[in-house]
């Protein structure tokens, strides 16, 4: 028995595809029908059955049937497609993050915490947002357009600030960012 301290198991790829036939002819269906409804073919075909609907107007008086047509089919096109397109986000974006975290894994240097990192919570992501945003401020002014920067170093930036503000009372002075940046242009010097 697995003690609380081991890591959760993955589950293995093969179990990750659908194992019945009704499952695997919905996924290959559903992948055909998003390709077909993003074509050209696709959205001539639903101009045509507009100008078709409505060329039949005059046909059925314009009654409330010949719009209860194009409204009922329509929606239940509408209900299908929200689920499909539903669906094809999710592949998408399961399949950029793999990218990502491969390329996340194969740079060295590059923080393995990133691994995986859709799996945290919305906190903990706007918290990692903030120590990138100070890491496009640092980039920003950069004058070596190669000169790398890294999380860590964002944190440690952040730590040296916090333990100067008690020092100063608590209070930054007015005009702390223009030392910060002088201060961070000599030392590039």
């Amino acid at each position: 028995m697995p003690s609380p301290a081991d890591p959760p198991r993955r589950r293995p790829l093969s179990t990750l595809v659908p194992a019945s036939a009704l499952g695997r002819a919905l996924e290959r269906g559903s992948q055909w029908v998003t390709r077909w409804t993003g074509s050209s073919w696709a959205f001539s075909l639903a101009a045509l059955i507009i100008v078709v609907w409505l060329c039949t107007g005059p046909l059925f008086h314009f009654s409330d049937t010949w719009q209860l047509v194009i409204n009922t089919g329509t929606t239940i096109i509408t209900f299908l497609m929200v689920f499909l397109i539903q669906r094809a986000q999710n592949k998408d974006a399961l399949a950029i993050q793999l990218k990502l975290n491969e390329i996340v894994a194969a740079i060295r240097g590059a923080s393995n915490r990133l691994i995986d990192i859709e799996d945290l919570s919305e906190r903990e992501l706007m918290a990692l947002h903030e120590h990138y945003r100070e890491l496009a401020t640092l980039a920003k002014g950069e004058r070596d357009l190669f000169r790398s920067h890294s999380v860590d170093e964002a944190r440690a930036r952040h730590e040296e600030k916090s333990r100067e503000a008690p020092a100063r009372g608590g209070e930054r002075p007015h005009g702390h960012r223009g030392r910060s940046l002088r201060r961070r242009a000599k030392l590039r010097h």
